[in-house]
């Protein structure tokens, strides 16, 4: 199977091409977040061209103008001329006769431009752009290897960060990248380039440690200013390489473009002011100060007491003004196990989804998040163009490095994990390390968890490699013309809150048997539903738990897979109710029991109230007789027990054992990805934050109540038959008398 990239996708149709032809004519495209087409334009010609959706983020690219030359057709960088080349700074250009000046002025000013727009050239015969930034990165920035490649992936990282920089609504990205992405050097460059153009403005480094972010100071930010034309290069304080902080005092720029009046003297021009430095690790690392940017290396290795989530809120504060955003945060990190930074980065990620804003606009953290799939960016597997060698090539592919690339990346990756398998721990690091998906970035270490996470990642990693074999759909259950309490149908639906993995066959749809009135299920003996329900629509702060539901086959003679978790739901619709009613219609449709925790009965009560008190199993290590009158009334089992918390998790513990991950032949099938991560991270002195962990271990126990049936011991009654018992020892015989 061939390799299909789901990074970024060109939308063709996001904005009617008149309205983009009628606004291109009048250059009406302002730079910045365009609230009425929501789409982040990143052009400074009022003007765009190709709109790019990178991570849910929709970026509008600049119109290339003209034809491009046919002559390159890939990246190359200009040698710089050798007669600049020996200008060191602004006080040596100025020595120089102003016909020479004129010889190069257009050249200086081509290179500004580049800087301020972007370039655009022939890549494989296609017409690429990339920002100003990158291509200050590319032509202008000297790292450990000398010069850095065009790679295709950091085309696309420019470009988000573009977006993050151009929207007003944004304070930075968090990108989670994998291990030699070049990041460190990226964002130095980014540093010394805003920089260099910045008037009364302070630059930050952090990472993980102190002596890690002085690191990237003095061995990346430093040399990469020190190569700077003099053009772009301001005059600084102090030492050429300095250990602590890199000063400008006077711009370059007002020496070099041709409005520079001739007679105008040095002493006259107003410095930049302008300073980079690094500062220890720690939670209040730069606060109270103001920065145009912040840079954070290495942030998912923070380890206690540092703490990447408390440094955030305090750096956050140093990026604006009253509400405006002033400043911006290039955050990009590999992730450590959960435990040693990894979970605080990993919440600080999630908390940066485009798609869950407020209603200011804003991300939960205020930051974007990015995430590129190794393959992108594995070193050895780039072509000459920059762009990933995906899959084994027919015939060998010559490397940026001018290796031959005879194996694709995906194949490599492949192997290297089956390498790996018995060792579980290695394999999760080196997970962590080259990430294809955003949960093998965040893969914890296996000692950490309750259960066996050898099986559970197992099985998520043959679950990854099926998520386009169409095992699961997502849909919504209805009632039949809108008719409530009649028929129940299952309809897929791209925004429905259901997964399910099985549908009954139609003779087992919406079974149900009536007793006096009241609806029993119908299939009760196919399997069963377990579910952590919710009492409260809204919370304050808008979050809250989740609703969660599952439902668990189990042995029967009937058409039906055995042992197999057949729905997920995990979500918490606008109210309660709507949740009540879903989980309703679902139980109704398979014919099925629900278990259900009654420590939140609003569910239970909902049940009762529309005569479906039968589908609601009452708890199963107690006897009838011995339920509280609230337990007779609706059913349901408490959450407060050791007793039913050990039960509850040994259940799940064995179904992982027996039905979970890799077998002789093949591996189980549980394909619920949401599940299985949040069976890997339970924890049993706190469950409230697992709601997919605790409906999916009542499922379980509602599947197998007979083994937590009370067993009660029967006294036996003697009756006495008149035969008298003797002590045989010694020579005589004795009556024994009781």
């Amino acid at each position: 199977m061939m390799y299909t990239q789901s990074l970024y996708r060109i939308l063709d149709d996001h904005i009617k091409p008149h309205i983009v032809k009628r606004n291109n004519k009048t250059k009406k495209w302002d730079y910045g977040y365009n609230k009425e087409h929501d789409v982040i334009v990143i052009s400074r010609t009022g003007q765009i061209g190709e709109i790019y959706e990178i991570q849910n983020l929709k970026i509008a690219l600049p119109l290339l103008k003209g034809k491009l030359s046919k002559d390159i057709d890939r990246w190359q960088r200009d040698d710089y001329p050798k007669e600049l080349d020996r200008i060191k700074n602004v006080f040596d250009w100025n020595k120089h006769p102003e016909h020479f000046k004129e010889n190069w002025y257009e050249y200086i000013d081509e290179e500004f431009r580049r800087r301020e727009d972007g370039f655009w050239f022939n890549n494989k015969g296609f017409p690429t752009y990339i920002t100003g930034t990158h291509y200050m990165y590319l032509q202008w920035s000297k790292i450990d290897v000398g010069q850095p490649d065009f790679r295709e992936s950091n085309r696309l990282f420019y470009i988000f960060w573009e977006a993050c920089k151009a929207d007003a609504r944004c304070y930075g990205m968090c990108y989670l990248k994998n291990r030699r992405s070049g990041f460190s050097f990226m964002a130095s460059g980014e540093t010394v380039n805003q920089a260099t153009i910045s008037t009364d403005s302070r630059f930050g480094i952090l990472s993980k440690s102190g002596s890690d972010a002085k690191k990237m100071f003095t061995d990346k930010v430093v040399p990469i200013s020190v190569n700077y034309p003099f053009f772009f290069k301001p005059i600084q304080d102090g030492m050429d390489r300095p250990k602590t902080e890199l000063a400008y005092r006077v711009p370059a720029s007002k020496f070099t473009r041709k409005k520079l009046d001739a007679n105008e003297k040095l002493q006259e021009i107003s410095g930049l002011d302008t300073t980079i430095d690094w500062k220890n690790t720690g939670d209040n690392s730069y606060d109270g100060e103001k920065l145009k940017l912040l840079v954070h290396d290495e942030s998912g290795k923070w380890e206690r007491p540092d703490n990447i989530l408390n440094n955030w809120r305090v750096t956050k504060t140093c990026l604006r003004l009253g509400s405006r955003i002033v400043g911006k945060c290039m955050m990009g990190s590999t992730s450590n196990a959960l435990d040693k930074g990894g979970e605080n980065f990993k919440r600080l990620y999630y908390a940066s989804d485009v798609t869950n804003r407020n209603r200011n606009g804003q991300t939960g953290s205020g930051l974007y998040s990015l995430f590129i799939p190794m393959e992108w960016n594995y070193e050895g597997f780039i072509d000459t163009y920059g762009h990933a060698v995906f899959d084994t090539p027919e015939k060998s592919v010559e490397g940026a490095d001018g290796l031959q690339i005879e194996v694709g990346v995906i194949n490599h990756w492949e192997n290297e994990v089956e390498g790996l398998r018995g060792d579980q721990d290695s394999l999760n690091e080196y997970y962590r390390q080259f990430p294809r998906t955003e949960q093998h970035a965040f893969r914890d270490e296996t000692k950490e968890s309750l259960f066996n996470l050898t099986k559970i990642y197992e099985q998520i990693d043959y679950n990854e490699d099926l998520r386009n074999a169409g095992l699961l759909t997502k849909g919504s259950f209805k009632w039949a013309n809108g008719h409530k309490d009649t028929v129940v149908e299952f309809v897929p639906n791209r925004d429905g809150r259901f997964l399910v993995s099985w549908v009954p066959p139609r003779n087992l749809q919406n079974r149900l048997i009536i007793k006096n009135g009241v609806k029993f299920p119908g299939n009760e003996h196919c399997g069963a539903f377990g579910c952590d329900s919710y009492d409260i629509s809204g919370t304050v702060d808008n979050r809250g738990s989740k609703g969660s539901l599952h439902g668990l086959t189990k042995f029967s003679m009937e058409d039906v897979p055995p042992n197999k978790f057949f729905l997920e739901y995990v979500a918490r619709p606008q109210t309660a109710e709507i949740f009540f009613e879903e989980v309703l219609m679902a139980c109704i449709f398979y014919g099925m029991p629900i278990l259900c925790e009654n420590n939140k009965p609003r569910l239970l009560y909902h049940f009762k109230r529309r005569g479906y008190r039968g589908f609601s199993m009452n708890r199963p290590d107690k006897t009838y007789n011995k339920l509280s009158i609230t337990e007779k009334e609706i059913g349901g089992i408490p959450n407060s027990s050791e007793d039913i918390k050990q039960a509850h998790a040994a259940a799940i513990e064995s179904y992982i054992e027996d039905f979970v991950g890799s077998k002789e032949t093949t591996y189980g099938d549980m394909y619920f990805q949401r599940t299985l991560e949040d069976w890997a991270k339970f924890n049993i002195n706190n469950r409230t934050k697992f709601d997919a962990t605790i409906s999916s271990g009542l499922a379980l126990m509602a599947c197998n109540k007979n083994r937590y049936t009370p067993v009660f011991k029967v006294k036996k009654n003697v009756f006495p038959l008149g035969f008298k018992k003797y002590d045989n020892k010694g020579g005589i015989s004795k009556i024994i008398n009781k």
